[in-house]
């Protein structure tokens, strides 16, 4: 019979009384360290945007990383919309691995380009070990950039998607990647470069869609140029 009100006895203690007390007063100041922070967050983000200086990156990547739904929202009612928050976290991401990437050899690198920036003319043939193979035939500007990589010594493709990615990784092993496309292709290709512990630099299309995008083809030889004696630039049309 002891045993059987044991239990009751324990949790109606002023002990455990206490210790629950002492608990939601904890989880309490935590949420209350949490909105502050994210609040915090928030502001420096929207002050870094439209100053265009990024600040604290080193500070902000890992606490955005645990806290990114909270600092969202604040991000929102502070008038940064998403695709801004988006924008802001690859250039962090970018930054941070600035260091990294140019210490690794140009040959050891590979630039990833999406399908939707060839022509809708494309005569180029998909094949499952290089993606698309460019033949340069002039119906659209990658044609004028993909020689500068390649004779830079980039390894370069043009792939339909991230499971490319992928397959080529594992196949020719770079040590760093250079991933074009969307925001959000771009923010996922910085995730999968930080699961499988590969330096990462994103260029985000100038457009969405999936045909016949557009790009900044400027800032695409500028992140190849990171560690490099001499800027890449792309050839232009006689």
């Amino acid at each position: 019979m002891i045993a059987e009100y044991l239990p009751v006895a324990l949790f109606d203690s002023p002990v455990w009384n206490s210790i629950v007390y002492l608990l939601g007063e904890l989880v309490i100041i935590i949420l209350v360290l949490w909105v502050i922070l994210s609040f915090l967050i928030g502001c420096l983000i929207a002050l870094s945007i439209k100053k265009k200086k990024m600040y604290l990156p080193k500070l902000l990547r890992p606490v955005l990383t645990l806290m990114e739904g909270t600092v969202r929202l604040f991000c929102v009612m502070l008038g940064v919309d998403s695709a801004q928050l988006m924008e802001f976290l690859i250039g962090i991401d970018n930054q941070m691995n600035y260091s990294a990437f140019a210490k690794v050899p140009v040959e050891k690198r590979a630039v990833f380009i999406p399908l939707c920036l060839r022509s809708a003319k494309c005569p180029a043939r998909l094949s499952p070990d290089v993606g698309i193979s460019c033949i340069s035939c002039g119906k659209c500007p990658l044609g004028d950039a993909i020689p500068v990589l390649k004779d830079a010594g980039y390894m370069t493709f043009i792939i339909p998607g991230s499971t490319f990615i992928k397959r080529l990784v594992k196949k020719y092993r770079p040590q760093a990647m250079i991933g074009v496309g969307c925001l959000m292709e771009v923010k996922e290709g910085l995730a999968l470069g930080r699961k499988i512990s590969m330096t990462t630099i994103g260029v985000v299309t100038a457009t969405d869609g999936c045909v016949e995008t557009t790009m900044n083809y400027d800032s695409l030889m500028q992140a190849a140029s990171i560690g490099l004696e001499k800027p890449l630039k792309k050839k232009k049309k006689d």
